[in-house]
């Protein structure tokens, strides 16, 4: 019943941008808390930008200026704005309901000259 579906990641050149979106259905978007997380190949999963009910918003500090969260409760979305991409920043990008233990399937970000 829950589902979450990412979408948006790809191919980008250092320097560039992608929005990435996390489609949501089978509980009330409207009220949880949601999570943007990404795994590297060979590394752990790491949390990247959270944003709350309320619109209240946080990322760890290797983003912070450079990707931006936000939602849309009217289309269950979260999205995820990354600007000043660096490689770095390559991974496999996951939405998760944090109160839920639910992630998405996730969408690759490559970021290469």
């Amino acid at each position: 019943q829950v589902q979450l579906v990412e979408s948006g990641g790809g191919l980008v050149q250092p320097g560039g941008s992608l929005r990435l979106s996390c489609e949501a259905s089978g509980f009330d978007f409207r009220l949880e808390t949601m999570g943007w997380y990404r795994q590297a190949p060979d590394q752990q999963r790491a949390w990247v930008a959270t944003i709350t009910d309320a619109d209240l918003t946080y990322y760890t500090p290797s983003v912070k200026g450079r990707f931006a969260v936000s939602r849309d409760n009217a289309k269950n979305t979260v999205y995820l704005q990354m600007d000043a991409l660096r490689p770095e920043d390559t991974a496999v990008y996951y939405c998760l309901v944090p109160r839920l233990s639910t992630w998405g399937q996730g969408t690759q970000v490559t970021v290469f000259s």
